[in-house]
């Protein structure tokens, strides 16, 4: 992941972005690396933490990879809000999905950490063997499935946000400049493209709410999607984003992790194609400050304060976590330049939608599976005959925290799903 390229554009997008941070990648003697920089977002605590507490944090990635860079920068809001000094965190970067998370999770136990996160999905298996043999260290573990189906262990514990939210949201914006421009005459086939990383679940439910977001203003719209099979790649994001462009897909969204498809978009507006692109993780304006209209962004600041704090005042945590508007777990970015005139209204009036309860992002009646509207679906994820809709709509992260939505709707076209 660390490859020059893409610290060079991580670093141009980290000096005008809030939410980006600056970070030294030397290693301490123990062999972890040092608390990315200060971000300036919360004041310290006025009430510092033991000085014997310690923080273990397990990470895919680093500070050049947007999907990290923004949980680092969360669990920095978290030291400051707790009161935590910075040699009380300990980051394991770069961790691979495999016995090097376990490796990595009973070193942090080994270094007095009492509360241990991991960020990346195939982490679970490793976190759920260190909790096992460490019962009295709590493990947190993002995006998985298990906490909610643990009757025994008591200290393994799953968090995601409800990211969907935001991506309805971001396609709003996006539906907004496809109206202006097929209104202008610029536009006369509404078709978007979208980068995705996989298709899981996670991918699927947030490209179906940005999709369902772009529906919502321009009903007629079709969307293709194109796998890249990589959570970072800057090359890969870039070719699936051309390819898209070449389809003729006139916005470009994303899941995945770099600043690949927007720079794209960019290269291809400025050589007068008419193009726009939504992001992911950060704001993409430093990369594609012409083509970027928004980002969908975590704000996992949200989680880990919230589970820092319950672990110091040795409180019971919520096994499963998911938060989204309603806690600021999830907002886009500011808007670009380039957003149709009504859009900042317009995103404003769905957010306050989706708080009272008022819109649900994944409402049946939005959308048709052949030509169908769903009154039911059941999915088996360890639990028996699960129900996830009722109440005329898909209760996406409700029942566990992890994205459960993986049904394919009519007006999406995967063209990689291999």
């Amino acid at each position: 992941m660390k490859r020059f390229i893409a610290l060079l554009l991580t670093l141009a997008l980290a000096l005008g972005a809030a939410s980006m941070l600056a970070c030294g990648s030397q290693q301490n003697a123990d062999g972890a690396t040092p608390v990315p920089a200060e971000s300036g977002k919360p004041a310290e605590s006025t009430n510092p933490a033991p000085s014997d507490f310690k923080v273990g944090v397990i990470l895919i990635g680093d500070e050049n990879e947007g999907y990290t860079a923004a949980h680092m920068e969360g669990v920095e809001a978290a030291r400051k809000a707790n009161g935590l000094a910075e040699n009380q965190i300990v980051y394991k970067y770069n961790i691979p999905e495999d016995q090097k998370a376990y490796d990595a999770a009973i070193d942090l136990v080994e270094q007095g950490c009492k509360i241990i996160f991991a960020n990346s999905f195939g982490h679970e298996s490793y976190m759920i063997e260190a909790a096992k043999q460490n019962p009295n260290v709590l493990f947190c573990h993002a995006t998985g499935q298990t906490a909610a189906k643990q009757k025994e262990m008591k200290n393994i514990f799953n968090y995601f946000t409800s990211i969907y939210e935001a991506r309805y949201v971001s396609g709003i914006a996006a539906g907004m400049k496809l109206k202006q421009l097929m209104d202008e005459g610029k536009v006369t086939e509404p078709h978007v493209g979208y980068v995705g990383a996989f298709p899981y679940a996670e991918v699927v439910s947030g490209y179906t709410a940005f999709f369902l977001g772009i529906r919502s203003i321009v009903p007629e719209a079709v969307m293709d999607v194109h796998y890249t099979g990589s959570w970072f790649d800057i090359t890969k994001e870039a070719e699936a984003a051309n390819m898209l462009m070449a389809r003729g897909c006139v916005i470009i969204g994303q899941h995945a992790d770099s600043t690949g498809a927007p720079s794209a978009v960019q290269a291809k507006l400025k050589e007068g194609s008419v193009v726009y692109s939504v992001g992911y993780n950060v704001d993409m304006l430093n990369v594609a400050p012409d083509a970027a209209l928004t980002s969908s962004q975590n704000n996992w600041g949200a989680y880990y304060t919230y589970a820092v704090k319950t672990a110091l005042e040795g409180k019971k945590m919520k096994q499963d976590w998911c938060e989204g508007y309603e806690s600021d777990a999830v907002q886009i970015s500011a808007l670009g330049p380039s957003c149709a005139p009504g859009t900042q209204e317009a995103v404003d009036k769905a957010i306050a939608d989706i708080k009272s309860g008022a819109l649900h992002v994944f409402d049946c009646n939005s959308f048709t599976v052949n030509g169908e509207h769903l009154t039911s679906y059941d999915k088996s994820f360890g639990f028996e005959g699960t129900q996830l809709i009722w109440d005329g709509y898909f209760h996406e992260s409700e029942v566990i925290s992890a994205p459960l939505f993986d049904i394919r709707i009519d007006g999406i076209t995967e063209l990689n799903n291999n």
